[in-house]
């Protein structure tokens, strides 16, 4: 067959390792040509030669260390574009494409399952740093991130207590805390606030006095969806993407002239954000990325359409794309109370 690879959505460690193992093992194993299109759901839509590359095993050679996507990604929703689908299935046509990987969050996995139920052929692998989609226990992408938080928290700690200052670190998630959550507890945060537990901000301050009461500093780990009792969540700007996301970020900012307010102590914020996403993948992410894509072209082959790759337990699973994003996948109230020990 001729196969069609996209990413799509935002870039994360271990895009690139899932490219490579579908062109080896495809290629090897069973015979299959490759095409790349370009900026994820874009290029398909628009379909021209500018947008299409080829994926040979030469292509995919030196990939497994390397963050990003050599294919380029972007959030475009063919959903919401006059004649997306027919555009889509003009471009399959014409490239001779047999069929589809796509590689992708909750919103290009979304795409890829309305697709499917339109007759398009179509195998699904779930990245994310947020680690927020359905089906999966984990997926590529969140290690690296939580790996890249927790050392910016370890350095903070020293500059914290040189200075006695509250420091505020904002990290990625939108609507789920496992970011925050993991990278907090690994970092020895003595706040860590998520968008599944509204905070209390006299509790924040009850943290830090009680910190500063030990001589310690104080660092706050807070996810950019997260909100205060009765609040609403603080938005870098009022405009939307293709798929009606707002872009969340200044929560940290907020909360830092809270506790200055209220407590007298000088506090910071340092806000992670894209560099979360940066750089070489962890090893665990160069794993997960790589079996994602061997079990993914094993997919293809078997005429799986409609079905993603999933980690359950230490199995790789395929599911239907639906489970990927019918429901987001948030932290359990459960492992929440288990970092709440650390608090203050």
């Amino acid at each position: 067959m001729r196969v069609g690879v996209l990413t799509g959505g935002g870039d994360c460690p271990g895009l690139n390792a899932v490219l490579r193992a579908i062109v080896r093992k495809g290629a090897a194993a069973y015979g299959h040509e490759f095409v790349g299109f370009r900026d994820g759901w874009r290029g398909v839509l628009e379909g021209g030669a500018d947008w299409v590359r080829p994926l040979g095993v030469p292509d995919v050679r030196g990939l497994l260390p390397r963050g990003g996507t050599i294919l380029g990604s972007s959030r475009t929703n063919p959903f919401a574009v006059d004649d997306g689908v027919a555009r889509i299935r003009r471009t399959l046509e014409g490239q001779g494409v047999d069929a589809l990987v796509a590689i992708g969050g909750e919103d290009t996995l979304g795409v890829a399952a309305k697709l499917h139920d339109e007759g398009v052929r179509v195998v699904g692998v779930p990245k994310t740093i947020d680690n927020d989609l359905g089906g999966t226990d984990y997926t590529f992408g969140f290690d690296t991130a939580v790996s890249i938080a927790m050392e910016a928290i370890d350095r903070l700690h020293t500059t914290a207590e040189s200075h006695h200052r509250v420091l505020i670190v904002e990290v990625m998630g939108r609507h789920a805390g496992w970011i925050a959550l993991h990278a907090g507890m690994a970092g020895g945060a003595n706040g860590i606030l998520i968008p599944e537990q509204p905070f209390d901000v006299d509790r924040v301050e009850a943290w830090v006095e009680s910190r500063f009461r030990d001589r310690y500093a104080s660092i706050i780990v807070v996810a950019e969806g997260a909100t205060p009792v009765g609040g609403a969540e603080v938005l870098q700007s009022g405009q939307t993407d293709a798929f009606g996301h707002a872009r969340l970020g200044g929560v940290g900012d907020w909360l830092a002239h809270e506790i200055e307010r209220r407590t007298g102590k000088e506090a910071r914020t340092t806000v992670l954000g894209h560099v979360q996403r940066g750089g070489t993948p962890t090893a665990r992410d160069r794993w997960l990325a790589t079996r994602f894509g061997l079990h993914a072209i094993d997919a293809v082959e078997a005429g799986e359409w409609g079905m993603m790759t999933a980690l359950r337990g230490t199995e790789i699973r395929m599911v239907p794309l639906l489970e990927a994003t019918k429901q987001l996948k948030t932290v359990d109230p459960a492992l929440y109370a288990e970092a709440e020990v650390f608090f203050g």
